[in-house]
């Protein structure tokens, strides 16, 4: 009986460390408050959006501008993603992989589109997201419970506010959409 149980002891050993390591994963995984971790994923989902439809700017945009703008937000929102990307697995939160539906169908719709059709749909688009994105960064710039996330959107807040202003600006130039 006494080598059963030597056996049973060698084969229980390594599995309670495994379920212990892999609890101790999950208590990780929440340590961000329910808030906090949906502004996470809410960012990075579009902030993914915000790439592929910059891209889709700069390949169907009419006018330079609108294909400018559409680069820089390849650029800028591909650096914060990266932040973000870091951010979210130093915190534990497993970010989503794709956008929402919501987003796909809004890049469906302007996969359609030509010319200053395409320009108008993206433009106010833009302003409509970005309006949406700096109240969403400013709120948790001033009250996310956990540090780093706010430092994340307080540092990213004036990028955002500065597309916010360069879209208005392009859309008042251009006579696009309505704000």
């Amino acid at each position: 009986m006494k080598v059963m149980s030597n056996s049973c002891v060698r084969l229980l050993v390594p599995l309670a460390a495994a379920v212990l390591m892999t609890a101790g994963s999950g208590l990780a995984a929440s340590s961000l408050g329910s808030d906090d971790t949906s502004f996470v994923k809410n960012a990075a989902k579009g902030g993914m959006a915000e790439v592929e439809l910059g891209r889709l700017a700069m390949q169907r945009g009419a006018s330079a501008e609108v294909r400018d703008f559409g680069g820089r937000m390849v650029r800028d929102h591909s650096k914060a993603n990266h932040e973000l990307q870091a951010l979210a697995a130093s915190k534990g939160v497993d970010l989503p992989k794709s956008k929402s539906i919501g987003e796909d169908v809004s890049a469906a719709h302007l996969k359609m589109l030509k010319g200053k059709a395409f320009d108008d749909a993206y433009i106010k688009m833009m302003v409509e997201d970005h309006k949406q994105d700096v109240a969403d960064f400013q709120k948790a710039a001033d009250g996310s419970q956990d540090p780093d996330v706010k430092k994340f959107a307080a540092k990213t807040l004036p990028t955002l506010q500065s597309h916010l202003d360069k879209i208005e600006q392009i859309q008042n130039e251009m006579g696009s959409g309505s704000k």
